[in-house]
């Protein structure tokens, strides 16, 4: 087996991680969870739903954002929030997975697929677009949501929850990999995401199928969580 063509594990276990006024780690193996220290000098923001404790010297307040965030999960509104000040808060979502980060440079993005974002250092930009057209056959004829982090002045780090367990693959230029739709956490923006549909038959009495992967053109990264995930929506 050539394994150097592999999708590669991402570390499960992180002891001591550093970011812009922040130091991180994560434990757990079942539902992990995400512990960080701020020194006060860099705000972190999150979803409103996601927090597992912090202390009281933290202060927590609404994120603020461009535009309005309409976003809605399983009937709730998402709305973000940040932690501001020194002290400790650790984080965790209710589902089997893994917790990881991303480095993100100035200018740099990252596209990531809905509902995976845990938290984020304020010094990275948010966005998300919805993506419609032939994809919707995908997830129920609604679509999903695409979220998209840009690193700002001195870059930050970007944390992400996969379900399963999370493994990268790095596409060469004009390399083309597919995936289960509900498989992929995160990509490069210049990683091309198209539809291919394989029809199947049964035989002569039996009926027909079709086989969906999501495909990606490198060049570029894509996290590929090993469990299935299809998100219901508020559609």
């Amino acid at each position: 087996m050539h394994t150097e063509y592999l999708p590669k594990l991402l570390p499960t276990v992180i002891d001591e991680g550093q970011g812009p006024g922040v130091q991180f780690r994560t434990d757990g193996e079942l539902v992990p969870a995400l512990t960080m220290e701020l020194d006060g000098s860099m705000a972190v923001y999150f979803e409103h739903h996601i927090v597992l404790w912090k202390t009281p010297s933290l202060e927590i307040g609404i994120h603020p954002m461009k535009g309005a965030f309409k976003r809605v999960m399983a009937g709730m509104p998402i709305f973000m929030t940040e932690a501001t000040g020194a002290g400790q808060i650790a984080f965790s979502r209710d589902g089997v997975g893994h917790v990881f980060h991303l480095p993100i440079a100035p200018g740099q993005t990252i596209e990531v697929r809905e509902h995976q974002f845990l938290a984020a250092t304020a010094n990275i930009d948010y966005s998300f677009r919805r993506l419609k057209g032939v994809a919707n056959m995908l997830f129920g004829g609604t679509g999903i949501f695409i979220d998209t982090f840009t690193g700002g002045q001195g870059g930050g780090i970007l944390w992400l929850h996969g379900y399963g367990n999370v493994f990268e693959k790095v596409l060469g230029p004009g390399e083309v990999f597919d995936v289960e739709p509900g498989g992929w956490v995160y990509k490069d923006p210049q990683v091309a995401m198209d539809v291919k549909v394989t029809g199947l038959r049964m035989g002569m009495l039996g009926g027909s199928g079709n086989l969906v992967f999501n495909r990606f053109t490198g060049p570029g990264r894509i996290g590929i969580q090993s469990m299935y995930l299809h998100m219901p929506t508020a559609e």
